[in-house]
């Protein structure tokens, strides 16, 4: 991949609009990369991490570098080479500007690189903190989980404080090979002045099983966009998400569940809430090629708004080419059950009390799926803090 001709290219692309399909419904007005620098201010401490976590490795990431202060000796937790031969192959950057922006300039990078037949008991993690007011950090991962491989990987997105104005430009690239078994954690909780973009694209291999979950709390506009490719024969996807945001908050989600072998399965659930003046976007796309029969793919975007003023575009898509498969998908938008609430407020409760038990409640099945504890405990404290307090 060369870094001149991914500048060049960038150079060439302009700001998505909304003349775009994909860009219909965030509108990047206002928005210019080249206003955000790398220099500034030393950097602070990151805020607090969602997570409690007993750990086998750590990789912190800053503007200014990366620091690994914890991996195990029989893994590659190391920085990434610029010249990985798998690097860039999964996320092209030909059509996407934010792409292309981040192949020419990325600086920090993370190579995990798993061998075969070696199961980790403790999750490796990596915190990408912006730190520098108005900075911006373009951040790269490679994950490499060899045959029969099974292992846990975190990755959380942070600010120094949640006024800090920054541009974060993320790319992930995970292969999962053949009986292998990834959960991966991508835990988004910037600051509500951070512009974020991320392209997550995963490849999975014959038998392999993907557990990915994806949590957006912070940020104040942008777009993340999650791929996975089923590529081998019994190959398996799971990916929940579960975001909530608030105040003046957009957060864009594009989804796409690429089936390409037979006997493959995927499962998407995304839930969001939304309270105040903030938005969501989830548009959802299952392509099933010629090849890949007896495919089973679900998706679904449920969307609970806690304000009259909030809006949701949920925007699921089928796209078949094979004959012998099945499909499904669901994409709600709701309010707040005006009966339920009535019956806990006269049970004694507080609107704010109440509010938050039906917030538990409506994202409860979506918890349940998160196997790591700690993650589950974590995205569960994280959504309950956003009801305000009585």
């Amino acid at each position: 991949m060369s870094r001149a001709d991914a500048l060049d290219r960038y150079r060439e692309l302009p700001v998505p609009d909304t003349t775009e399909e994909h860009w219909r419904f965030t509108d990047l007005k206002g928005f210019d990369p080249e206003a955000f620098g790398g220099n500034g201010a030393p950097p602070a401490a990151a805020a607090d991490s969602m997570l409690e976590l007993d750990l086998a490795a750590m990789a912190t990431v800053t503007e200014t570098g990366i620091e690994i202060t914890q991996a195990p000796a029989e893994i590659r937790f190391e920085p990434l080479d610029h010249v990985h031969e798998r690097l860039g192959s999964l996320v092209s950057w030909e059509e996407d500007k934010f792409a292309a922006h981040n192949a020419a300039v990325w600086q920090q990078g993370l190579l995990v690189h798993v061998p075969a037949g070696l199961e980790l008991e403790r999750p490796l993690y990596v915190r990408v903190a912006n730190t520098v007011e108005g900075g911006s950090i373009f951040w790269r991962l490679l994950v490499i989980a060899e045959e029969g491989s099974r292992f846990s990987l975190i990755e959380e997105y942070v600010s120094t404080s949640p006024e800090l104005h920054g541009y974060s430009n993320a790319v992930v690239e995970l292969f999962v090979e053949q009986n292998a078994k990834l959960e991966y954690v991508s835990l988004q909780n910037l600051s509500r002045e951070t512009w974020h973009f991320a392209s997550h694209h995963a490849r999975v291999e014959r038998d392999a099983e993907l557990d990915w979950v994806s949590g957006g709390f912070g940020s104040k506009k942008g777009k993340v966009r999650i791929q996975n490719d089923l590529a081998g024969p019994g190959a398996t996807s799971r990916v929940t998400g579960a975001y909530f945001a608030d105040g003046e908050q957009h957060l864009d989600y594009d989804t796409f569940q690429e089936h390409i072998a037979p006997n493959t399965e995927s499962d998407f659930a995304f839930k969001g809430a939304l309270r105040d003046h903030a938005t969501a976007v989830w548009r959802g796309m299952i392509r099933v090629e010629e090849d890949a029969q007896r495919t089973n793919a679900y998706q679904e975007c449920r969307n609970l708004m806690l304000s009259p003023t909030t809006h949701a575009v949920p925007i699921p898509g089928l796209e078949i080419l094979a004959n012998d498969v099945r499909c499904t998908h669901g994409a709600t938008v709701g309010r707040v059950d005006r009966e339920q609430l009535f019956y806990l407020m006269a049970r004694g409760l507080p609107r704010a009390d109440a509010e938050r038990l039906i917030v538990r409640g409506f994202f409860q099945d979506v918890l349940d799926r998160i196997e790591l504890e700690p993650v589950r405990e974590a995205v569960t404290s994280t959504l309950e803090a956003r009801i305000p307090q009585a």
